[in-house]
């Protein structure tokens, strides 16, 4: 019997990305094949986000342009993830081309849902496990020298602007020992950086563990002997304390690297965001981190036009990213959400000055970017090999302070073969806006 293909796409964050890598070792153990090609597809899963109204529309514009393979060999189109969760009702009864809505919760009887629909049954699966955790054997799809690890899921902030905790439930911890198998598989796969991630990543530990344990994680990670790099993603400033700064720059596994969501910096703000830190405390931890005895250049993004904003606590911003310089912003224009706090506060701002707010952010921040790069053209930085391109010689790698697809890439020229994985000492030799040049040092290969 002719084998049935499964078309697969990813929409959303690195931790939909995992859920989909999930999905996809699912299918794949229950007999079928899997494809890109939605051309080629028996049926076409679309895995979704929900997280923003522009979100959803992707999400929503990607299954009707799907639905274009029906006239061909496609006999259904299965929506799975985010979407499905929180609008599942709205989806099934108003968007006739999905044939099979499901949610976050469901991804372990895709195969039954499969086959259900190849029969030609609609249905509707959104099972309500607040505890439930997916994990399983992935099918990665980044290179395969990277993988994001998902610690945990859920989360337990409730900032106004969010409606992740009404998604995705309460943060929830993954067991410490089944994260250190996940990764050493991986590990064991080729995989040379991983990358943590969570909704919350400081909270990890909290539920299962009494407190915080992402020291306690990362320190067992560190004892796999082939991973290289760990890269922390989305940790909240109130909890990043002595303890991990201590571990991240004495950690020689852990890059010096940190993604920290500030969302704001002005005290009325964060309050009315819900946000658990204040201005003084935002200003303390990255003095704090700037007197660190070796550089942690850190990444994060802020909201513009959030109600209540006015051109005062946008210039907070402003004189925020003067004073620290940091390499990597994202700059995001205030989106209301239906169902969250902040949808029913006064004072909205129009969407022309949000996105004149976001404008003005990102002009000065480019600045300080290419500043900051000239800065480090004469240095030597080790880097991670992350593809070969067509010119003789020359490849996309990476510092310890870019991460994969968010931030820059350094374009490396070696007169000796490079593999995607390799680790190489590199000496800057110049800049492009985000983007680095640099050449191997000669007889310095890392490891």
């Amino acid at each position: 019997m002719e084998q049935i293909v499964v078309g697969v796409v990813s929409l959303g964050c690195d931790k939909n990305r995992v859920d989909t890598e999930v999905m996809l070792a699912k299918l794949i153990e229950g007999g079928y094949s899997v494809t890109q090609d939605p051309s080629l597809a028996d049926v076409i899963i679309v895995n979704t986000c929900a997280f923003l109204e522009s979100s959803r529309r992707e999400a929503i514009e990607t299954v009707i342009e799907m639905a274009h393979h029906k006239s061909e060999r496609c006999k259904g189109i299965i929506v799975t993830g985010c979407l499905g969760q929180k609008y599942g009702d709205e989806v099934f009864s108003l968007l006739s081309e999905a044939d099979a809505v499901c949610g976050i919760n469901d991804y372990d009887s895709i195969c039954d849902t499969v086959q259900q629909v190849l029969r030609g049954n609609r249905l509707k699966r959104i099972a309500d496990n607040s505890r439930y955790i997916l994990q399983g054997d992935r099918v990665l799809t980044t290179p395969s020298h990277y993988a994001y690890l998902k610690i945990g899921d859920g989360c337990d902030n409730f900032c106004s602007y969010c409606l992740i905790p009404y998604i995705r439930g309460r943060f929830r911890s993954r067991k410490m020992e089944d994260i250190t198998d996940e990764a050493r598989k991986l590990v064991e796969s080729g995989v040379r950086e991983l990358i943590l991630v969570a909704q919350d990543v400081t909270k990890y530990g909290s539920d299962l563990y009494g407190k915080p344990s992402i020291v306690a994680l990362i320190r067992r990670l560190s004892e796999i002997e082939d991973l290289k790099w760990i890269r922390l993603l989305y940790c909240y400033p109130e909890l990043v304390d002595d303890e991990l700064l201590r571990e991240i720059t004495e950690n020689d596994k852990v890059v010096k690297y940190i993604d920290i969501p500030l969302q704001h910096v002005d005290d009325f703000i964060l309050k009315k965001m819900n946000r658990r830190c204040s201005e003084e405390d935002v200003y303390r931890l990255f003095d704090k981190i700037n007197s660190l005895p070796v550089r942690v250049d850190v990444r994060t993004t802020f909201i513009c036009g959030f109600p209540f904003e006015t051109e005062q606590t946008h210039d907070k911003v402003k004189e925020f990213l003067k004073r620290y310089r940091l390499r990597n912003v994202g700059f995001f224009a205030y989106s209301r959400e239906k169902g969250t706090a902040a949808y029913n506060m006064p004072q909205q701002v129009h969407h022309n000055t949000k996105k004149h707010m976001v404008d003005r952010l990102y002009r000065l921040q480019h600045d300080i970017a290419v500043q900051l790069n000239r800065e480090t053209v004469g240095t030597r930085q080790l880097c991670i090999v992350d593809e070969k391109l067509p010119e003789e010689g020359t490849y996309i790698g990476r510092t310890q302070f870019m991460a994969p697809v968010i931030d820059g890439v350094i374009y490396i020229h070696s007169d000796k073969p490079l593999t995607p994985g390799q680790f190489v000492t590199v000496n800057v030799t110049g800049e492009a806006e985000y983007d680095l040049f640099g050449e191997v040092c000669e007889n310095e290969f890392a490891k």
